[in-house]
């Protein structure tokens, strides 16, 4: 997400199988420093169409079973997927000042211009002229800003350790035990940890893995069983232990099983990532430029969201039929495709990613290459 101010590095094309299992195609050149790679460009677009699609579902859970499942299947991975990205792209994250400044011009400032939006557009949509603008309680969307910010800034923490999966997952597992602070929504920071854990651990031949035909073709059956099985829980359990927002207690739950639901949702939802990503063409698409605007898309739809139910789009009893269902579906992946346009991201850049120059002094080791520069031309001219 906010990585779409980043350039993607350069990463070979995946071989494709045969049916005797032999590659039938050479792997592609290795892309030239600053090309951005279609793969993950196509696998942001699609995991934030169905972050739309899932929170246009979400009035349309009561009363249908099926509806309900898909959303539960769906949350099992859209996030996961985009924090496994994000980790992936954060691997070379070293706190050095060029970078510390675009985490706080890419997220930081997002995060409190949005936040102060969220919640003056709230005050107007759920009648409450009282509601206080904290930036330290996220609303809505902007939880992801504030995480990505955290787990970013320990990234260098993440490369030095022994065993980083297994430490974030204690990590994790701990933290359904307790009711955590509130403040930037910590408990959703910390057990969403793992995934971004994993993005940092990954390498390119991993994704190469996932993207073999094979996998393609066992990506289907896995999703069908996914969507039947929860179909079969949709009665039986809450989908919240996905959202990833709750202690144990907090749901109603015997304190071990949260760590014991942190260790089955992770895996459930790293074989869906896996199962998404199969499916993700690695080849350019028309949809391909909107993988940059990712972030646009995810912070701006969330006003449409909100302000559907206040306007009355869930009222017609057709809506919740079929047929509404369909409609919701396409009205929610246009709309977020429209604001992922290079023309919004054109209109809303200053906001999304301000230059901010003037508030961070310059890099003295870039000041001092710039000075010999100068005398070296000098130097060439006397």
């Amino acid at each position: 997400m906010s990585e779409d101010t980043l350039r993607m590095r350069a990463a070979a094309s995946p071989s494709r199988e045969t049916g005797a299992g032999t590659s039938g195609e050479a792997a592609a050149p290795a892309k030239q420093a600053g090309q951005r790679d279609a793969f993950f460009d196509n696998a942001k677009y699609l995991a934030i169409v169905l972050v739309a699609i899932g929170h246009a579902w979400e009035p349309l859970r009561d009363g249908s079973r099926t509806v309900s499942a898909l959303y539960m299947a769906v949350y099992a991975f859209h996030m996961p997927a985009f924090i496994v990205i994000s980790g992936y792209f954060s691997r070379s994250f070293d706190a050095s000042p060029g970078r510390v400044k675009r985490l706080v011009t890419g997220l930081a400032v997002p995060y409190v211009v949005f936040e102060t939006a969220y919640t003056l557009f709230t005050r107007w949509t759920d009648q409450e002229p009282d509601r206080a603008v904290s930036l330290l309680d996220p609303l809505y969307l902007t939880w992801f800003l504030a995480a990505l910010f955290v787990w970013r800034l320990t990234t260098p923490v993440w490369r030095r350790v022994r065993w980083p999966l297994p430490v974030a997952l204690v990590i994790a597992m701990l933290a359904t035990l307790s009711s955590v602070d509130d403040d930037l929504d910590l408990q959703r920071t910390l057990q969403f940890l793992p995934y971004f854990v994993v993005g940092l651990l990954l390498k390119p031949e991993h994704f190469r893995l996932v993207r073999r035909r094979s996998a393609r073709v066992l990506a289907v059956p896995v999703f069908a069983a996914a969507v039947v099985v929860a179909y079969w829980a949709v009665p039986r359990m809450t989908g919240a232990w996905f959202y990833h927002r709750d202690s144990a207690g907090e749901l109603g739950a015997p304190a071990w099983y949260g760590p014991v639901m942190t260790l089955v949702t992770f895996g459930c939802s790293l074989v869906l990532v896996a199962c998404f990503l199969a499916w993700v063409p690695g080849r350019r698409a028309w949809f391909t430029v909107l993988g940059a605007g990712t972030l646009y898309g995810y912070l701006l739809h969330g006003f449409v969201a909100q302000g559907s139910k206040f306007w009355g789009w869930y009222e017609p009893a057709w809506v919740h039929r079929p047929v509404g269902m369909v409609v919701v579906t396409l009205f929610a992946a246009v709309l977020v495709t429209a604001l992922c346009t290079p023309p919004v991201r054109r209109l809303f850049r200053w906001v999304m990613e301000p230059d901010m120059a003037w508030a961070f002094r310059r890099d003295a080791q870039q000041l001092a290459r710039e000075r010999n520069t100068v005398r070296e031309g000098s130097a060439v001219r006397g």
